[in-house]
C-alpha cells in the first residue's frame, strides 16, 4: 500500500515484492487513482537495502484524466438504465466521475423513460427481475435504443438482463438456466482480446436466465454452472451475465430486499453468505478497464 500522503508532485515508494512486470503495476495504481487524485506518470525501479521497491513519480490529474490504457478522456454523458432499486450502477458510477463524465440515471420499469441515442456517448443497461422475452413496452423500446446505438457505433454495457438484451437484440435465445446460479462463484476469462484481464475472477451471480452467444460475438468468460458468462461486440459492446459492478453497499441492498433469491442456488450459500463475501479489489479494476476499453 501507498503509506505516504498523496501531495503535488510527490515521490513515494511503493513496496513490492515482485517487480518482474512493471508495466502491469503501472496499470493498476493508474486505474485506481486515475481521475479524482493522481495520475501514475512515470515508473522506474529502483532497490535498497530492505528490499525491491518500484519507484514512482505521481502528479494531479483532476484537469487531464487518463483511462487505465493510459489515453486521454473526453468527457461524455452516461446514460444508465436502472430497473429495480436494489441493482444500482456501482463500480460504473465511481468509474464515471473519475473520468470526468456526466451521469444521468433513467428507471424505465417505474417511469417508462429512456434517452435518446443521439444524447447518449454511453449507454449502460443493468439488470432486474424481469426478462428480455417478457412483453412490457419498455423492453422491447430499450432494445430499439440499443439498436440505434450500435448502427451508430456508440459503446453499450449490458450487466444481467442488460447481457440478455444484446443477446436477443442480435438474434440469440434467452432461456432459463440448467441451473439458479445465486452468490459468488469463479469465472474464467476464455480470450485476451481486452488486455489485463486475469484468468479468473470470483464475481457475483444474481440469475436463473441464460443467452445463446449471437452470431459474430465473442465469448469472454464461462463458469462451472453457465457456458455464456460474457460477450462481446463490433470491440465496443460488452454483456456480462454476472454482476462486476457491485460495491459493498449494492451487496447489502441486493440481501436486504431480495436476499429470499438465493433459495435453490446450485451455489448453496445463504443472504448472509452472500452480504459477508469479501467483494475483490480487483473487480473494481476489471470493471474499469473494460469500460476503459469499449470507450477508447
Amino acid at each position: 500500500m501507498i503509506s505516504h500522503p498523496i501531495n503535488r508532485n510527490l515521490l513515494v515508494h511503493y513496496r513490492n515484492n515482485n517487480t518482474s512486470n512493471v508495466k502491469q503495476k503501472a496499470y493498476f495504481l493508474q486505474a485506481l487513482y486515475a481521475g479524482n487524485l493522481i495520475f501514475l506518470f512515470e515508473v522506474e525501479r529502483v532497490t535498497n537495502q530492505t528490499g525491491p521497491y518500484m519507484e514512482l513519480c505521481l502528479i494531479p490529474s483532476d484537469t487531464i484524466p487518463f483511462d487505465s490504457f493510459g489515453g486521454m478522456v473526453t468527457a461524455m454523458r452516461v446514460n444508465i438504465l436502472q430497473h429495480t432499486p436494489e441493482e444500482g450502477p456501482g463500480a460504473i458510477r465511481i468509474w464515471a466521475h473519475d473520468r470526468g463524465h456526466k451521469v444521468f440515471v433513467y428507471h424505465p420499469a417505474q417511469h417508462g423513460k429512456l434517452p435518446t441515442f443521439d444524447e447518449t456517448d454511453l449507454l449502460v443497461v443493468l439488470g432486474g427481475p424481469i426478462s428480455p422475452n417478457d412483453s412490457a413496452p419498455w423492453i422491447a423500446a430499450e432494445r430499439t435504443l440499443m439498436r440505434q446505438m450500435m448502427a451508430a457505433h456508440k459503446p453499450i454495457f449490458g450487466a444481467c438482463f442488460g447481457a440478455q438484451q444484446i443477446a436477443k437484440l442480435m438474434g440469440a435465445k434467452v432461456s432459463p438456466a440448467p441451473v439458479k446460479e445465486v452468490g459468488w462463484a469463479p469465472v474464467r476469462r476464455l480470450t485476451t482480446v481486452i488486455p489485463g484481464i486475469p484468468e479468473r475472477l470470483t464475481v457475483l451471480h444474481w440469475h436463473q436466465d441464460r443467452f445463446d452467444l449471437p452470431a459474430g460475438a465473442i465469448r469472454l468468460f464461462e463458469s462451472d454452472q453457465i457456458d455464456n458468462q460474457g460477450l462481446l461486440v463490433n470491440g465496443n459492446v460488452i454483456g456480462l451475465q454476472f454482476h462486476l459492478e457491485v460495491m459493498e453497499d449494492n451487496v447489502y441492498t441486493m440481501v436486504v430486499n431480495d436476499g429470499d433469491y438465493v433459495h435453490g442456488s446450485v451455489l448453496n450459500q445463504t443472504a448472509q453468505d452472500v452480504a459477508d463475501f469479501p467483494i475483490p479489489a480487483e473487480n473494481f479494476l476489471v470493471m474499469a478497464r473494460m469500460l476503459d476499453f469499449i470507450t477508447k
